[in-house]
């Protein structure tokens, strides 16, 4: 397989946002994957080593994070040009529609698990997203 046709489905999936493509020509085939995004903790600073008083403690941000149950496509709304399902300040309910993933085909609805408001979208539209990748972060 020539390797202007290598470059151009390597530009495909850049372009595309795909995580892995195969291509079957005559004989010869070639599959390309992208690796899983491994998600780091965030650095513990170490306590200080002097008799100074400490500072107080940063707060971490309270609230529920909804996650992805499968892979597939993010979208915000049920169709292009509707209104999104939720926005940042919205209060919503348990059991109340945030966005939609599509796989294989099938639509399939993403619904918060508690009631609050929506303090961040952490996905984008038409993201495809992985399975426990966190969606929606919400003050209970």
């Amino acid at each position: 397989m020539d390797i202007r046709k290598i470059k151009k489905l390597i530009d495909l999936m850049i372009e595309s946002d795909l995580q892995a493509i195969e291509v079957k020509e005559g004989d010869q085939s070639i599959s390309l994957t992208r690796p899983t995004p491994v998600y780091a903790a965030a650095p513990v600073a170490a306590a200080p080593t002097t008799a100074a008083p400490a500072a107080p403690a940063a707060k971490t941000p309270r609230g529920a994070v909804e996650t992805s149950p499968m892979v597939g496509v993010f979208y915000a709304a049920a169709s292009p040009g509707e209104a999104p399902f939720v926005n940042v300040g919205q209060t919503v309910s348990a059991g109340e529609t945030l966005g939609i993933i599509e796989a294989m085909k099938i639509m399939n609805p993403i619904e918060a698990t508690k009631s609050g408001v929506i303090e961040e979208i952490l996905v984008k539209n038409g993201e495809v997203i992985q399975f426990g990748q966190p969606l929606f972060r919400y003050r209970a």
